[in-house]
């Protein structure tokens, strides 16, 4: 089995929630087009040719995790050094969306990059890149100042894939339903 950073498995906020986090995104996120708003579970992630094996194992393990609200109400930001940095959004609860990932991640273990940031696997959604400590300041505080938290139910997870074009964008390829 192989994993590639064309393909991912996420969490896919409905469409209805979109406009307020897009219009952020167009502003601040250089990866737009490539990627629709999510929480990454697993990435890189499996090729798309591999999708089939994996459905069942992902069905029956998706069946047993209750459906549940998240909140977005506050906003973060990853440091990368350098004056760099990532704004994102943190869904409250975080803990039922790690438990999420830790038992989906038990299928493929070996997919595991994102727990292997400096504080483990943090869910979030990025909104964009900052440049300059002051800016990231005064781009959060206007944010959050201006911010109608978005609450939504995640009743499923989603497998998504892209081309290897440098322009291609990622299109959701499997669904699976939560209990």
């Amino acid at each position: 089995m192989t994993k590639i950073n064309s393909s991912a498995a996420v969490i896919i906020p409905p469409k209805e929630i979109w406009d307020p986090i897009q219009e952020i995104r167009r502003i601040y996120d250089k990866q737009i087009r490539r990627w629709i708003p999510h929480i990454t579970l697993l990435y890189p992630f499996r090729l798309e040719s591999e999708y089939n094996t994996l459905e069942s194992l992902f069905s029956t393990i998706c069946k047993k995790i209750k459906s549940f609200d998240i909140t977005f109400s506050k906003f973060k930001y990853f440091n990368h050094g350098k004056q760099k940095y990532t704004i994102w959004l943190a869904p409250e609860p975080e803990s039922l969306i790690i438990d999420l990932q830790y038992k989906l991640l038990a299928i493929v273990p070996d997919c595991d990059n994102v727990n292997l940031q400096k504080n483990g696997f943090t869910p979030h959604l990025s909104l964009g890149q900052i440049e300059g400590k002051k800016r990231l300041i005064e781009v959060i505080e206007t944010l959050q100042r201006n911010w109608n938290q978005l609450k939504f139910t995640i009743n499923s997870i989603y497998f998504i894939t892209r081309e290897k074009q440098k322009l291609s964008e990622f299109e959701v390829k499997k669904t699976f339903l939560l209990n």
